[in-house]
């Protein structure tokens, strides 16, 4: 399955949610927020939310500081 991740192609083998993306990719879901296809995903549907061929994924990281 091919997908754009944070504007690279990437190719994904098995299905995965939303979840199991982040965790694949090392991520801690509360401290990111992730964008499907130009819509954010709510954080209480991450474990819902399957990714599919052609999906567009857009990881944001956030980063303290002042």
């Amino acid at each position: 399955m091919n997908i754009t991740l944070n504007g690279k192609a990437s190719e994904i083998t098995t299905e995965l949610n939303v979840t199991e993306l982040l965790n694949d990719l090392s991520l801690t879901p509360a401290k990111v927020a992730v964008e499907r296809n130009l819509q954010i995903v709510p954080r209480s549907v991450y474990s819902k939310t399957i990714i599919q061929d052609g999906d567009r994924i857009e990881i944001v990281r956030f980063i303290g500081g002042g």
